[in-house]
């Protein structure tokens, strides 16, 4: 028997979107009853291509203490018809559930001993061991933007993701630990892995130069439909 590899969503509403005021908030109109809500927005990213005017979203009700909105965004629908997952913290859930059942064929040596490892200045989101004495940092990073089959990273420009992949390399070059980094791309429709080097050139070269330092370096789609997220195939990586 296949282990299970997916996550839930939920019930889920569909709306349409209306604009974006801030990085965090969507405003939409709901389907059913013409509601016009906001909606939090886990993904502060630019969302390329996918907050379309009266663009199809997904929307889970969400009402609690502290909450600034009743609403959170979990599903977009891109133009070719693809749905994306937009919760970002969904990628760290699926992945521990994935390295828990030691199902990540690209480390399959190397078993989950922790997630938020506390080392540096930074929180690595997993540390693994391979029961020879060896560790390994993982980071995760969310994958929302593709172009034809192609996913990018990332959709905006990012230092701390610059300083984390150096970290990583100075790491694994001092023997310390090793070191790879998973772009998982929340979406079905991508086959392909590259750097965004056309929005943040300076990730691109900082990913290449820890890929020459031994940094790993892999990539995987997921399916996603109006259930839940699936753990899905792996994609090529052109580091060229």
């Amino acid at each position: 028997m296949q282990p299970d590899l997916s996550l839930k969503f939920g019930a889920l509403e569909k709306a349409e979107f209306i604009e974006r005021p801030n990085r965090f908030v969507a405003v939409c109109r709901l389907e059913k009853s013409g509601e016009v809500v906001r909606a939090h927005l886990a993904d502060p990213g630019r969302m390329t291509g996918l907050l379309r005017e009266q663009a199809p979203l997904y929307l889970r009700h969400a009402a609690g203490k502290g909450r600034k909105t009743d609403w959170s965004v979990i599903l977009l629908e891109a133009a070719n018809g693809a749905f994306v997952s937009v919760q970002s913290a969904l990628v760290n859930r699926l992945t521990e559930k994935v390295l828990k059942k030691g199902a990540l064929a690209e480390l399959a040596e190397w078993r989950f001993v922790r997630r938020e490892y506390p080392l540096g200045s930074s929180r690595w989101d997993f540390l693994l061991e391979n029961g020879k004495g060896r560790r390994l940092l993982l980071e995760v990073k969310s994958v929302s933007l593709v172009a034809g089959e192609t996913a990018m990273f990332p959709d905006g420009v990012t230092a701390r993701g610059r300083r984390h992949l150096e970290e990583l390399a100075n790491l694994q070059s001092q023997s310390q630990f090793e070191a790879a980094v998973l772009f998982l791309a929340q979406r079905q429709d991508a086959k392909y892995f590259r750097p965004a080097d056309h929005i943040d050139p300076a990730f691109g070269a900082s990913l290449r130069q820890a890929h020459r330092r031994g940094v790993k370096v892999f990539a995987r789609n997921c399916l996603v439909d109006l259930t839940g997220i699936e753990w899905g195939r792996p994609l090529s990586v052109d580091l060229s």
